[in-house]
């Protein structure tokens, strides 16, 4: 039997059997119980200068065909959003030709695509509040004109210049009436970005909740539902409580996931979740259980996945990133380890490790042969013998 080869922090090496892929089907319809959107990560060119401090140099062809693999597995595609390194080595030109190539993309196979509006595209670090909602248009317009669904993400621009709450309603409310299309706003906590904090107006979560679904209410034929981010179930089931019934709650806790989705009988949360690129045809198999009213058979299948995706969004959090790339690698579905702005040096061989022993745990290695003959000559490189 094959043998993967581990390595801990310590530097003792170890080796485990190979697992084989488990048995999953692609979905024949619709996903029907859940909405459910994975957030993809870009692709670099291997031979490119995707070092820090250079623009992105996309390989186009493995990008997009890693949205195709998402959407044959029924899944949604969530793109230009932080998975995809937006402001960790994803420039402004490279966020809007993603745009455009991921929303036609989407529309020759009839797949879903929501991708991420912001104000990154302004250079200066502090702007006034207009000035915050001028770049939200622009960026809103370019969306819309692409022909893609929106999710309007946290501003660190609209961050650091807000003084209180209604700083955040006067932006959002601008904002939202330019809305052509109904909107997700995304609340990212600081682990994945620590210069969001006191977002909504308040460090309190309680607070900035009241501010959220002030926003909400005003716009119920615009906000189609709010991405939560704060790694906080006990704050999200409560924020999922209280949103008026027109507004749907997309998971984007990367730690809590499968009893999020599930729901406590009252209400659920649909998804929009980085975990779930790295783990796509678990994700979708996962949710036709429960199409299929098989509430054990989702827990079965998405269960053992929670484990691997809080190792890979382990503190820091926001080199997350880096573990997504390297199961997509893994898995064949980029020719090499690497990430735009060298980000893939932003993980050690043993968390990767973890990462490997992990996978093969609970089926999320899709091709266990290919991903044994690329990590092994990973640490080979590393001068570890497997």
């Amino acid at each position: 039997m094959d043998a993967l080869t581990l390595v801990s922090a310590e530097g003792a090496v170890s080796s485990i059997p190979l697992a084989e892929a488990p048995a999953l089907t692609r979905p024949t319809s619709p996903l029907r119980s859940r909405v459910a959107y994975a957030a993809a990560h870009v692709v670099p060119k291997a031979h490119a200068e995707n070092v820090p401090g250079h623009p992105a140099d996309i390989d186009w062809d493995s990008t997009l065909a890693f949205r195709h693999h998402l959407w044959s597995w029924g899944l949604g595609v969530a793109d230009a959003m932080d998975t995809a390194q937006r402001n960790m080595g994803l420039d402004a030109a490279a966020t809007r030709e993603l745009v455009r190539r991921s929303a036609h993309e989407a529309r020759s196979v009839g797949g879903a695509v929501v991708v991420g509006v912001n104000t990154d595209h302004v250079d200066e670090p502090t702007i006034s509040l207009t000035a915050v909602i001028d770049a939200y248009r622009q960026q809103l317009h370019e969306t819309e004109e692409a022909g893609a669904g929106v999710v309007l993400m946290a501003s660190r621009h609209l961050a650091r210049v807000a003084e209180h709450a209604d700083d955040y309603v006067r932006v959002y409310d601008a904002v939202l009436q330019h809305a052509t299309t109904p909107v997700v706003l995304h609340w990212l906590g600081t682990a994945f970005d620590p210069q969001l904090a006191g977002y909504f107006g308040s460090d309190d979560t309680e607070a900035a909740t009241r501010t959220l679904l002030r926003i909400i209410e005003a716009h119920p034929d615009t906000v189609r539902g709010v991405k939560m981010s704060l790694l906080d179930a006990d704050a999200e089931i409560a924020v999922r409580a209280a949103l008026p019934a027109h507004a749907r709650m997309l998971t984007g806790d990367d730690f809590h996931y499968v009893s999020l989705i599930e729901g406590d009988g009252s209400h659920h949360s649909d998804a929009l979740l980085g975990a779930f690129a790295a783990l796509g045809p678990l994700a979708s198999a996962a949710i036709q259980r429960l199409d299929a009213d098989d509430v054990d058979g989702y827990r079965r299948l998405l269960g053992p996945t929670e484990e691997l995706s809080r190792q890979i969004f382990a503190a820091p959090t926001w080199f997350y990133k880096t573990g997504v790339a390297f199961l997509a690698w893994l898995n064949g579905h980029q020719p090499a380890f690497s990430m735009v702005g060298g980000l893939h040096a932003g993980r050690s061989v043993p968390h990767l490790s973890r990462i490997v022993e992990l996978a093969n745990g609970c089926g999320a290695l899709e091709r266990p042969e290919l991903a044994l003959r690329r990590w092994h000559h990973l640490l080979a490189t590393h001068g570890i013998s497997s």
